[in-house]
């Protein structure tokens, strides 16, 4: 035996060299035992769920989503109502009222023109505007007529202020029958409503 394998004996080397391949041997076997267990955990738990879990929660989304939908179909639906409303409500305040600064000539000659075109006589017209109460866009205005014309003359000119696309109130209506020709002085009072603010007839 020589001097150096000797050496070599009495310092134990031969010891670690044999326990070192089962150490690394044992260490091979703990990797592959964790890596399958982690496989089995993939296989029989894997993240997320089941197939059938994953079906519920896709299904449960999905009638979430048709939910959603529905309620932003039926949102969108009363919006375009609600535009709608508003559009008609002002095409109603354009055409049944007018502005305040145009009310005057303009109520005064539609009343002259619809007496005229029945045969009646118009003359003298007053008018007054008082505030509508709970409304800054709104104003009264009350106007007073007189006119001339028979029975049958009065009774279209009531019908044609009442086919008027304007929002006319007839308040009072009195009739006094004159002393010839079986004419009429006809005193007349209506109401409308007048637009505050606005430059457009």
């Amino acid at each position: 035996m020589s001097r150096s394998y000797r050496s070599w004996l009495e310092a134990g080397h031969w010891h670690r060299t044999v326990k070192r391949p089962r150490t690394l041997m044992r260490g091979a076997i703990g990797v592959l035992l964790a890596a399958n267990l982690a496989a089995a955990v993939f296989a029989f738990h894997p993240f997320g769920g089941s197939a059938e879990d994953l079906e519920r929660q896709l299904a449960a989304l999905q009638r979430d989503v048709q939910q959603k939908q529905a309620a932003l179909n039926q949102k969108r639906a009363i919006a375009a109502k609600i535009e709608k409303a508003r559009s008609e409500g002002d095409r109603f305040m354009t055409g049944a009222f007018v502005s305040r600064r145009a009310a005057s000539s303009t109520m005064v000659s539609e009343l002259v023109k619809s007496a005229k075109q029945v045969g009646m006589r118009p003359k003298e017209h007053s008018f007054v505007f008082e505030p509508v109460e709970g409304s800054d866009t709104l104003s009264m205005m009350t106007i007073t007529g007189n006119y001339e014309g028979s029975y049958a003359d009065l009774v279209q000119f009531v019908n044609l202020l009442d086919r008027s696309p304007r929002f006319l109130i007839i308040e009072f209506l009195q009739a006094a029958p004159q002393s010839t020709g079986g004419m009429l002085n006809v005193s007349m009072k209506l109401n409308t409503f007048v637009r505050e603010n606005s430059e457009a007839r």
